[in-house]
Parts: C-alpha cells; sequence; structure tokens
C-alpha cells in the first residue's frame, strides 16, 4: 500500500521521499485535482494528504478527492507551515487510529457472529431436548438427536468459556 500527497508546493517530490524513507511506503504525488483522482482511481492508498491552501482554494476538489478516497484516511496538512516530520507524525498516528479502529471493529464482528451462533446453538439444542422428550420418535432418529444434542451442547459450552481458555486450547495441541 501507499500514500498519495494532493500538493502543487515546490518541493513536495522531496517531502515525499523523506515521508517514504521514514514510513517505509510508496508515497506518490499529485499536483492537484486531476492528477489526484486519476491516482485514486489506479491505486489504493492508505492515506491521501491533501495540502490545506488547496483544500480552501478549491474545496469542491478536495471533498471529490475525499469521496473518491475509498478505504483511505483523507488528511488535511499545510505543506507550507509543516515540515517533513510533522507530516510523518500526522500521517502515523493516523495509521496507527486507523489500525486500532480496525481491531475494535473486527472484535465486534467477531463477538456479534458469537451471539448469533450462541442463538442457534441453544435453538439447535432446545428442539432435539424437545423432540427426544417425545415418545413417538423412531429409535434411529432418537440416536441422531443425542449425538446432535451432544455436540450442540459441546461447543456451547466452549463459547461460553472465557476468551483465554478458547485461545489457550486453540494452541494446545489435540490429544491423539
Amino acid at each position: 500500500m501507499s500514500i498519495l500527497m494532493v500538493t502543487g508546493i515546490e518541493g513536495a517530490r522531496n517531502c515525499a521521499d523523506q515521508v517514504s524513507a521514514q514510513l517505509g511506503m510508496r508515497v506518490d504525488v499529485a499536483c492537484g485535482r486531476k492528477d489526484a483522482l486519476a491516482a485514486l482511481r489506479q491505486s489504493e492508498f492508505l492515506a491521501v494528504v491533501v495540502d490545506e491552501t488547496l483544500a480552501e482554494c478549491d474545496p469542491a476538489a478536495a471533498e471529490k478527492i475525499c469521496e473518491h478516497a475509498g478505504l483511505a484516511i483523507p488528511l488535511q496538512v499545510n505543506f507550507a507551515l509543516s515540515g517533513a516530520a510533522r507530516l510523518i507524525r500526522e500521517i502515523r498516528a493516523a495509521l496507527y487510529r486507523r489500525e486500532r479502529e480496525q481491531t475494535v471493529a473486527r472484535k465486534a464482528a467477531a463477538a456479534a457472529i458469537e451471539a448469533e451462533l450462541k442463538t442457534t446453538l441453544a435453538g439447535l439444542l432446545l428442539h432435539s431436548q424437545l423432540a427426544l422428550s417425545r415418545n413417538e420418535v423412531p429409535a434411529a432418529v432418537a440416536e441422531r438427536l443425542r449425538v446432535v444434542a451432544d455436540l450442540a451442547g459441546s461447543l456451547r459450552q466452549q463459547l461460553n468459556a472465557p476468551l483465554e481458555l478458547r485461545a489457550q486450547a486453540a494452541r494446545t495441541p489435540a490429544a491423539v
């Protein structure tokens, strides 16, 4: 992945080279809106850094760039006042925030999936037990329902175990 800098300031390529060296990723430079939109159509970027002067002079262009940025983090920085060191700090902070937000989103998605799975397993367990409580179920079907109920119960217990215990169990090789 790379970073896109949108600025018309002289020395932008030198600044981009410094940012690239410090962050260890490619940095592309676009001189204006047209170049930025073309670059955004061609590649995915982690961040799009727009010069504040461009954003103030042409707010519609800055908005259009942000709209086409996709999953890239949009940043506005005044290149005339900020040096490469500050720009690097701003980009690092934005990338760190993005990583933290993605981690939180992954955990929330995992929790939602786990809750849905628990609900499904509880329903399966309940229906199996209800079917087994009826005397008119054929013996072969009853045996399969017991297997399903046992499996659902076992999975439900595993899901109810604390996350640390599940992680430890996943790391421990199963006894053969």
